[in-house]
């Protein structure tokens, strides 16, 4: 069994990261434009319960309550390609008592896709985990590796069926990436969120789950799921999963990824007390938490926070991919270079 440091230093490895070790004290309450809320905050997961988004955001929130000092309600609203919770946040009052969650790359290609009037320029962005995705199957299934399975898709286009959190999630977009390297073809079968997809091909419904690591840990762990390959540069590690994950790139050696970021998205438009404390809070206190880094390093994830600008920058790279993916296979309703997504 692989401990806890290898994991980091191989999902750091894998994502091309470097987690932050930083000892840093917490924030000072004498400290100026510091919001303490009023009233409990609402955090909108446009995702389902159980799933990666569901889980970072809850572990994030129950940190972010020691600082805060108020409640940090949970409320999960799934709904096209999480477009649905995402507007809920959008369209309350800007006081700052109203944030979502998710992966930055979903919420910079909702109007490409045609599913949401926003940008990422509408949100303050604060990102605490990257999760990469892994391609499994249960551990009776005839592909015992990625490169068994892409013959599969092949010798049966369009039957294999491929469980996922949606259109516009991460399994998706994962399944999408491996096809436009490929031409395979499969059948999409979709759930309300990444655990469901998992519980799915556990269950047998379907046969391949592309979602991400952090879904899949627990049933890599429980012997339940074989994990074939991880769409990152190199190979990853999971501590209590004694098989080292394949990089994609062993069977696609062309295969170009980048690291899918989650966090926590504020409105633009809310008070600059609001923006002001959870920057420091983010970059003086969650950057040192070792709940954090701990629950990352049993979850298969890379604990990397950062706020502003420097999180859109680590970000930003899986937003232009995702993007121009879609609208070179034309599915994009908006071309990305007229929203600020260079093609990368």
């Amino acid at each position: 069994m692989r401990n806890l440091t290898k994991l980091i230093i191989a999902a750091s490895i894998t994502c091309g990261l470097v987690v932050p070790l930083l000892s840093v004290d917490p924030v000072s309450a004498s400290e100026k434009n510091v919001w303490k809320p009023k009233k409990p905050v609402n955090l909108i997961v446009p995702w389902g319960a159980g799933g990666a988004t569901d889980g970072v955001s809850r572990q994030t929130a129950m940190v972010l309550e020691k600082f805060l000092g108020q409640k940090i309600v949970i409320v999960n609203q799934p709904g096209a390609s999480g477009s649905v919770g995402t507007k809920n946040v959008l369209d309350k009052p800007k006081k700052g008592l109203y944030w979502t969650a998710g992966a930055v790359k979903d919420l910079g290609v909702y109007k490409v896709q045609g599913l949401l009037d926003t940008t990422l320029d509408d949100w303050h962005i604060f990102t605490n985990f990257a999760i990469p995705n892994v391609v499994a199957v249960r551990t009776d299934s005839p592909y015992k590796d990625f490169g068994e399975l892409l013959e599969g898709f092949k010798a049966s286009p369009g039957k294999v069926r491929v469980a996922t959190a949606g259109v516009n999630s991460a399994g998706h977009t994962a399944i999408e990436m491996i096809k436009s390297y490929t031409d395979i073809d499969y059948k999409h079968i979709s759930y309300d969120g990444g655990n469901s997809a998992v519980i799915a091909t556990v269950a047998g419904e379907c046969e391949v789950v592309p979602q991400l690591a952090k879904e899949e840990v627990d049933m890599l762990k429980a012997g339940k799921l074989r994990a074939l390959a991880v769409l990152a540069d190199g190979p990853l590690n999971i501590d209590g999963y004694d098989q080292e994950i394949p990089s994609v790139k062993k069977w696609i050696p062309d295969f170009v990824t980048a690291p899918i970021y989650f966090g926590i998205f504020v409105p633009k438009g809310v008070p600059q007390e609001v923006v002001d404390t959870l920057t420091t809070i983010w970059n003086k206190s969650l950057v040192a938490d070792d709940s954090l880094k701990t629950y990352a390093a049993q979850n298969a994830m890379i604990f990397d926070p950062a706020a502003g600008d420097a999180a859109l920058k680590k970000s930003f790279p899986m937003v232009q991919l995702d993007a121009w993916m879609k609208f070179d296979k034309g599915d994009a309703a908006v071309d990305p270079s007229t929203i600020g997504i260079p093609r990368p």
